[in-house]
């Protein structure tokens, strides 16, 4: 089991029996970090050449035991060239690393120098939400063994502004408890988390000023959603839409609307899924997690305002009841869709819940985040998600957000020519058309239920689970989309 993890801001080091400073490439600690180093006594420059230190970012110098300084090990980490001024996520990063060379020494007790003249609160802010972020581990259903790591470990962040500082982690820390709870909610097995669990822990934001309604499927059925219904009629468990509202801007103001896939677990239904890594499929929820992790953040940080979140929840199973392939249903805006590939489901809840949201809220805009295709991966690997939008400004909105979140985006097209492939010989249109441009397929059959807003389709299946460790994280799902959209409303729709 992992340590507890406290964070505070101090403006002298005190005691910490582990002390840390950071060193710009070829050049001695400065500040603060200098009175400690010329308290040991060492020579900076014979010491950091004896030990390869150069100081780059993710090096470090381990002195154990030094002479003259109260801690009894001293960690020196590489800052990078010293005059560049690294962007934020960067700082992200540098709180990661941190954290990952911190774990194993199993300290309790740390004091972390940061004076440089790059080290805002805003900056300091990122490095703690880094620290946090590669913190968090899902061990829930782990049986605690003996050389587990166990305690609090206590990180103090010196600073020349604990004030402004605490302030700034404080909002940051909005976003990272989102992303975390993401993260848990992808983690959790399908077992324990089905469509009305789903819904009762989106529940738990009313706590924070959040208006929540879980509409149930008699409700669905009497508003016409029968394209998110047939995709839950083959599992026992029932479907749920959950309407999550944060009014924290003029009551005049019409509101942003996020839209999220909640499919707590895919087996393709009947046209079922090969066996290998089907347990992946608890996952296919994370659209849904991201937009519950971002009106956690938004409702927390009391962001100035108007946000609307929609997820809808439902599993996929074969069984005598499943939807079969060839069926025709008549989704919520009267739009007649064949069922090709019932393993094409995605598409089908997001029909209804898109209609639904514009057709009650008349947004401003609409963004849904969805894992929605294997083609997505294809394309993009898993570097970027997939963004397909109909608004050029709102497009190159979220590719800013995107790289400044360090959960980024590439553009992919939509047009007439794919619009037609999905037409049916039986219905308006079918879910499935065949491998060839499959991510820009299924972006396509979403525009059918836009009804002209503004809208982005975020195809996120490559980030939200399985992909690489990184400094930020360990874990297997990664909360991808929380921290781009909050900064996304940071940036152009707040006030």
């Amino acid at each position: 089991m992992s340590q507890n993890l406290v964070i505070r801001t101090a403006s002298q080091p005190g005691t910490a029996p582990l002390s840390v400073i950071y060193a710009h490439e070829r050049v001695a600690p400065m500040g603060a970090g200098a009175a400690i180093w010329k308290a040991t006594g060492l020579d900076w420059q014979s010491v950091a050449e004896t030990a390869g230190f150069k100081g780059r970012q993710g090096q470090v110098l381990d002195l154990l035991a030094p002479n003259g300084v109260t801690a009894s090990r001293l960690l020196v980490l590489g800052a990078g060239k010293l005059g560049e001024t690294a962007p934020l996520n960067a700082w992200t990063d540098r709180g990661g690393s941190l954290l990952g060379k911190l774990a194993p020494l199993r300290a309790t007790d740390i004091a972390v120098i940061l004076d440089g003249p790059d080290a805002t609160p805003i900056a300091i802010a990122e490095l703690a939400a880094g620290l946090r972020l590669r913190h968090y581990r899902f061990d829930k259903y782990k049986s605690a063994r003996p050389d587990d790591a166990s305690g609090t470990m206590t990180i103090t962040l010196v600073v020349p502004d604990p004030a402004a500082t605490d302030a700034a982690i404080a909002d940051r820390g909005a976003t990272v408890a989102g992303t975390l709870l993401a993260r848990d909610l992808i983690n959790e097995p399908a077992n324990t988390l089905g469509p009305v669990e789903f819904a009762a822990r989106a529940a738990e934001l009313a706590t924070l000023g959040v208006d929540v309604e879980i509409l149930e499927p008699e409700q669905l059925a009497a508003l016409g959603m029968n394209s998110l219904l047939c995709v839950a009629q083959g599992s026992a468990r029932p479907a749920r839409l959950v309407v999550m509202q944060w009014r924290g801007g003029n009551p005049a103001s019409a509101p942003l609307a996020f839209v999220g896939k909640g499919v707590v677990f895919d087996t393709g239904g009947i046209s079922i899924k090969p066996a290998a890594s089907m347990e992946d499929m608890k996952g296919d929820m994370g659209g849904a997690a991201a937009v519950t992790g971002l009106l956690l953040a938004l409702a927390t940080r009391k962001a100035p305002v108007n946000a609307v979140g929609i997820i809808g929840l439902v599993e996929n199973m074969p069984s005598a009841n499943a939807v079969r392939p060839g069926d025709i249903v008549t989704a919520m805006s009267g739009t007649t869709i064949e069922v090709i590939n019932t393993d094409a489901e995605g598409r089908l809840v997001l029909a209804d819940a898109l209609w639904y949201t514009q057709d009650r809220f008349k947004p401003r805009f609409m963004i849904n985040l969805a894992t929605l295709t294997g083609a997505v991966i294809v394309a993009l690997g898993h570097d970027h998600g997939g963004l397909f939008c109909n608004d050029d400004a709102l497009s190159a909105q979220l590719l800013g957000a995107g790289l400044a979140a360090n959960e980024k985006l590439w553009r992919l097209p939509l047009g007439p020519a794919y619009d037609k492939i999905i037409e049916s010989k039986f219905a308006d249109i079918r879910n499935s058309a065949g491998r060839p441009g499959g991510a820009i397929l299924a972006a396509q059959f979403l525009q059918r239920f836009v009804n002209g807003v503004p809208w982005a389709h975020l195809d996120i299946a490559g980030m939200a689970f399985g992909t690489a460790a990184n400094e930020i994280n360990t874990s297997w799902a990664s909360g991808y989309g929380v921290a781009l959209l909050d900064r996304l409303v940071r940036d152009h729709y707040q006030n």
